[in-house]
């Protein structure tokens, strides 16, 4: 399969972007990043501290670094963190260097599958479920805005997923 973009996926907490995109990588023979993961890798500290002692502001100036430098590279797969897109010049590096998959989950899936995670450091808080709909509330038009495809992620299985991903790429159905 050559001659296929890079593909860059998008979208909420808990929609399966991590688990979707290395499915994906492996059926495209691209490398998979996740860029959460290269953020605690190239500063040797978890999202936690990092929100701890930089604030929001800290990480999303290094999360904009890291993606704009990862958005050049060629035949990846690219997981972003949910709120990415928050920074014009991300979603302009996004949409302008691969195709974008917006992931889509329902509020109860999210809350299912982030229940237990105490690496995301906005649900931290008594109640995930405000915050969740918070987030959506603002990042869904902006997930929208630059999405080539919106898939929805609910009760399917990650290969389905990325097989539909390929197969949207295939017929470029945008």
């Amino acid at each position: 399969m050559q001659n296929l973009p890079n593909v860059f996926i998008v979208g909420p907490m808990g929609a399966g972007k991590s688990s979707i995109g290395r499915q994906l990588a492996l059926m495209l023979g691209y490398l998979f990043v996740d860029s959460d993961q290269e953020i605690e890798s190239r500063t040797g500290a978890d999202i936690p501290w990092i929100f701890d002692v930089e604030g929001e502001e800290g990480f999303r100036q290094r999360e904009e670094v890291v993606i704009d430098q990862l958005t050049q590279d060629s035949n990846i797969v690219l997981a972003t963190g949910g709120g990415s897109i928050i920074r014009k010049k991300n979603r302009c590096c996004l949409a302008e260097r691969g195709i974008v998959v917006y992931l889509k989950v329902s509020l109860e899936q999210q809350l299912k599958r982030t229940a237990k995670d105490k690496n995301r450091p906005l649900l931290q808080t008594q109640n995930p479920r405000d915050v969740l709909e918070k987030l959506i509330s603002v990042r869904g038009p902006l997930y929208e805005e630059i999405a080539d495809f919106v898939l929805d992620t609910n009760s399917r299985s990650v290969k389905e997923v990325a097989k539909e991903i390929v197969d949207c790429m295939k017929s470029d159905k945008r």
